[in-house]
Order: structure tokens, then sequence, then C-alpha cells
């Protein structure tokens, strides 16, 4: 038992802890894959021999270190292979991590016999509808049913997937995704706020600073994520992937104001908005659409003077206009 699957129990408040805290995974293992928004998979088949310790030990000296640093709990599955772990995060709580046995095989296919078809990875509900037709409802049935049936069913190459995935065969590895991490800021309003014309002005400064890290660190980003927290502490999340990657603040402000037109909120008291960028890769790497506009670029030659004059005299130093008052 070698996987585990973290979801890291993170409050609004705790957002941005979550490099920090893959960080901590880091120092078990380097073979660490990010799940954004809160959770990570990590290989600890090193980790385990190097420190002497099982997969479950680790998983709990992981949780303390996470609770003493972060003040963040967490719910962990462990397993012999990615899918395994997945799966035994499901039927984990804080506190208490969840095993899935390695030894013997039948272990395994007892684990998932009796779990719907829906809780399989890769298994979605028009999948899981056309199964459930022919009284395939469960890992156990499925597992039991020919490989041709299966195949006839969902497709020969989705069909053996399926049919091995049911039997415990997880051929998933855990891929080190550092440059995956996402980058986040919150904008919390000191009162709960009814203006949208000040959450508008959230928006634009959390795009700017978004912005502005990304270029520090000369990344893009695919994916922008929108979180709006309300006065009952409800909140609503919407993501968009990006034309093309991207560090520009103009992009990132008009995504974000598009992410929040798109909610149609009305007198909504909002407590917070949390962007978050997603996807990062290095921007050497990235394709620019040349647009041949004079304005965009510009633009763009504005930023980079405006991020030069900020590293040289504080991030107040250059600002839009909007967020001068």
């Amino acid at each position: 038992m070698t996987i585990l699957c973290v979801r890291f129990q993170l409050p609004p408040a705790h957002e941005a802890a979550l490099p920090g805290l893959l960080g901590l995974l880091e120092e078990f293992t380097p073979v660490v894959e990010a799940l954004p928004p809160d959770g990570a998979l990590a290989d600890l088949g090193g980790a385990e021999r190097y420190f002497g310790r099982s997969a479950a030990e680790l998983a709990s000296v992981i949780r303390v270190r996470a609770l003493a640093l972060y003040g963040v709990d967490c719910a962990i599955g462990a397993g012999p292979g990615p899918m395994l772990a997945r799966m035994a995060l499901r039927d984990a709580r804080p506190g208490v991590t969840c095993a899935v046995p390695e030894d013997p095989e039948d272990a395994v296919r007892e684990f998932l016999a009796e779990k719907p078809v829906v809780a399989l990875p890769g298994v979605g509900t028009a999948t899981a509808r056309t199964l459930c037709e022919y009284g395939l409802d469960t890992l156990g049935r499925v597992a039991a049913a020919p490989l041709s049936t299966l195949q006839r069913l969902v497709g020969a190459k989705a069909g053996r997937e399926l049919h091995e995935k049911a039997n415990g065969v997880d051929r998933g590895r855990v891929v080190p995704n550092a440059v995956s991490r996402s980058l986040a800021t919150e904008r919390p309003f000191p009162r709960d706020e009814l203006d949208p014309v000040r959450h508008r002005g959230a928006l634009l400064s959390a795009a700017e600073e978004l912005g502005a890290r990304l270029r520090a660190v000369k990344k893009v980003c695919r994916t922008l994520t929108l979180t709006v927290r309300y006065a009952d502490r409800s909140a609503t999340t919407r993501s968009r992937t990006l034309r093309e990657p991207t560090a520009h603040s103009a992009d990132l402000t008009r995504t974000a104001y598009a992410l929040y037109e798109a909610l149609g909120l009305q007198r909504a008291r909002v407590r917070a908005v949390v962007l978050r960028v997603e996807g990062l890769t290095p921007a050497e790497q990235a394709s620019h659409q040349l647009t041949f506009d004079p304005v965009d670029e510009k633009a763009r030659r504005i930023e980079e003077v405006a991020d030069r004059a900020r590293a040289k005299f504080g991030p107040r130093a250059v600002m839009p206009g909007g967020l001068a008052a």
C-alpha cells in the first residue's frame, strides 16, 4: 500500500495554505500530484522504506503536521494504486485513514464488491445508466460479468478498462505536476457587501494581483475559477478555460467579470470573492495569438513597465485607476 489520496479540509480563510500543504507532502516524497482545489495524490513507495513506516502510519504523521503547522485537518484514503486510494478517500473522514487492503487480492475485490458502479472513477451517469439497465448496478456484478458482455454494452476499450477496474486492477500512477498548482487570492469585505461595483472592484484587484504573481514566476494559466462566499456561509464556484494560456491581467479581469455576471446575483450579500488560476505552465512554452491590435500590444508593454515599477517601489506603486481611491 503506497498511494495516499489526501483532501485537506480547507476553510475559506485557509485557501492560500494549499501550496504549503503540498510542500508538506513533498517532505515525505517528491512524487506528489496536485488535485486542485484542495487535494493531492502522493506515492509513498520510497518513503515507506526510507522512514520504516507503513503508508497508514505516515498518513497519521501528515495529518498531525497539517494540524500543527496550518490548523487544517484532512481526510486520507490509502491504497495500492491511485484509483483505489481515491475510492478509499470517499469512505474516509477527518481523523481516520481509510485503507484498501493490499493483500490478498480477494480483499480488494471484497472492498469494491458492494459499491455502486458510479463510485468507480471514469464511470459517468450515462455509462452507469446503461449498466444498471442490465442489472450491473454494483462493482461486484460488473467484475463477475463476462468481458465480452461489457464490451458490447460500453465499447471494446471502455469495457476492458471497466472490467479491470472492477476487479481491482489499478494501472494508474502518480504523475508529479508541480507546474499545474494553482495560485489563489481572496478579497474579503469588511461587511457583507451588496454593491456590485465593490464586487467588481474586488475582482479587479484580485485579477491584477494574480497577473503580477504569474508574471513574476514566468508562468501562464489555463483556467480561472471564481468563488463567491455569501453571508449565510454558502458559496458558489464557477470556472472557465481561457482562450489561450495567459498571465495578462486584462484577460484575467475580463474573464473574472464574465464569471461574475454569469452568476446573475441580485442583492446578494457577499462576504468575500476568491480568484484562483490553475493549469500553470512556463510562459516560454505557451503560444500567443498575434492580434495586430496596437492597443493590446501597448497594454502589454505598459504592463511590463508597471511590473518593473512595482518590483522597485512596492505593489501599490502602479495600479488601475479603479483601485486608486
